[in-house]
């Protein structure tokens, strides 16, 4: 495991070392965490898609998102908010592992972060 950024179990993937490389979206990587529950969200700057950031993250086993941004206070502002909910969700999923209830907190998630 990576080292604990001390936000509620995240921590920088690989110990940081993906920071400055080539991320899902052809950007380079500026912000790497992982979730020890079973999660990953990544922040690249100047993606393929030419726009200037690209938000990725996954629910191990569950899903995967992408989201695009102008800005870089916007794309932070972003990353944190998402990391939290999904924080939330690793909650939902440890008490309710097949639950339906988990698939509709994903389907929020999506929503909310269009």
């Amino acid at each position: 495991m990576g080292s604990l950024n001390g936000t509620g179990g995240w921590y920088s993937f690989e110990g940081g070392k993906t920071i400055g490389a080539r991320g899902s979206e052809g950007g380079t990587i500026v912000r790497d965490e992982e979730h020890g529950d079973g999660a990953r969200i990544t922040l690249e700057r100047e993606t393929l898609h030419r726009v200037p950031f690209a938000i990725t993250c996954g629910i191990y086993g569950w899903m995967v998102h992408t989201r695009f941004f102008a800005d870089e206070p916007t794309a932070f502002d972003a990353f944190d908010s998402m990391r939290r909910s999904i924080g939330t969700i690793l909650t939902l999923l440890a008490r309710e592992p097949d639950g339906d209830s988990v698939s509709e907190a994903i389907d929020e998630f999506v929503e909310k972060y269009p």
